[in-house]
């Protein structure tokens, strides 16, 4: 996988964001910190523990769903690269600090002559990544204590959630370019990730 420089630093700038962005909204207690300006609270274990939590698991679900997309595509011959949105970083960071999240941190862009299936494949590959990385992380939730147990269960909540979104037919995100290529794939990918987000989120919860 070939990267450039300016793609390095906007996937380590999404990255970062993200996993703030995620802190803030999961931990209410840490827009109050800020808030209050409290320097000995900012540099407390808990803020860090909120941090090192969210960036373990937002911003590695994140980070290797653009990864996978990237890989297909150069499997198939594109040029493909990320690209940050830092006006959408910015908006995922105010709007975590508001109390709500969304979050659209750049995407993969690639270019050269492609078929309807492997611009299909492309696209499946981000929401399968998390998929799998769902299970990895219930494994650790299973078997692990303590914090990589905590680690473990938001692994799994959040990489569900992000698969079930991002295979959501619509505008911009992957599910609407699978359905564009098979109605069959697409049902099967979209009932496997939003069927396992929902059943997940209504019998766990998730929460800081």
């Amino acid at each position: 996988m070939r990267f450039g420089r300016r793609e390095l630093a906007d996937l380590a700038i999404a990255w970062i964001a993200l996993g703030v962005a995620f802190a803030l909204f999961f931990t209410p207690p840490l827009r109050q910190i800020l808030l209050a300006g409290d320097v000995d609270l900012l540099l407390s274990g808990p803020v860090f523990r909120s941090f090192a939590l969210s960036m373990l698991t937002a911003g590695i679900g994140f980070l290797l769903h653009e990864l996978a997309h990237k890989l297909v595509a150069q499997r198939f011959g594109q040029v493909a690269q990320f690209r940050a949105d830092y006006g959408m970083l910015f908006l995922a960071v105010a709007s975590a600090f508001a109390g709500f999240l969304f979050a659209a941190p750049g995407a993969v862009y690639h270019r050269g002559r492609i078929t309807k299936r492997q611009n299909g494949l492309i696209a499946l590959a981000g929401p399968v990544t998390n998929l799998v990385l769902a299970l990895g992380f219930a494994a650790l939730a299973l078997f692990a204590t303590g914090f990589l147990g905590t680690v473990g269960t938001f692994g799994v909540g959040i990489n569900l959630l992000l698969a079930g979104f991002n295979m959501l037919p619509f505008g911009p995100l992957d599910g609407r370019t699978v359905l564009s290529w098979s109605v069959v794939v697409f049902a099967i990918a979209f009932v496997v990730s939003a069927g396992s987000a929902v059943a997940v989120f209504l019998t766990f919860g998730i929460g800081l």
